[in-house]
């Protein structure tokens, strides 16, 4: 887990121009994962979302650090709005070439849902802070909680792998 510097002055940047992009409904915008009635994912570039730039150049860093690379990983990132009521189903990120994944947390309301990960018979349970970056190998299987507040958590969910070139 990596604490981000300055987490609340980035997150409030990010849900800024996340809330004003989704009120435009700009074009860019994708959703993907219908499950229990919402879209889990929802993708905007960060050519659009410029604000989300420092977290994700940060995130390839630790992820480097993590896989133990020189290079830098890139980076397929996605937005997850989890309204009260709702959890995120138990799945893996392990369907491509990704190397890890990793979720950074904006918004978290208290009682908004854990992340759950399991492996090898353990469970790992974290209860999420905003401005904290946790990273796992993708074949880990995860969920998050029933989220128990009365606001909606926000995070970034991430795959990283390299491109051949």
């Amino acid at each position: 887990m990596v604490r981000m510097a300055d987490g609340e002055a980035l997150n409030a940047a990010i849900r800024a121009q996340y809330q004003a992009l989704k009120a435009a409904n700009h074009s860019a915008i994708t959703y993907s994962h219908h499950f229990e009635g919402r879209y889990e994912n929802t993708y905007i570039p960060a050519s659009v979302l410029t604000s989300i730039q420092p977290m994700l150049a940060v995130a390839r860093r630790e992820a480097a650090r993590f896989l133990r690379r020189e290079r830098l990983p890139e980076v397929g990132f996605w937005l997850n709005e989890m309204a009260p009521g709702h959890v995120t189903v138990a799945h893996r990120h392990d369907e491509d070439d990704e190397l890890l994944s990793g979720v950074y947390y904006i918004d978290v309301p208290e009682n908004s849902g854990d992340l759950v990960l399991e492996q090898g018979g353990a469970t790992t349970r974290i209860r999420p802070e905003p401005g904290m970056l946790v990273l796992f190998p993708p074949d880990v299987l995860h969920h998050v909680t029933q989220n128990l507040a009365d606001e909606t958590r926000l995070s970034v969910g991430m795959n990283f792998g390299v491109r051949d070139d």
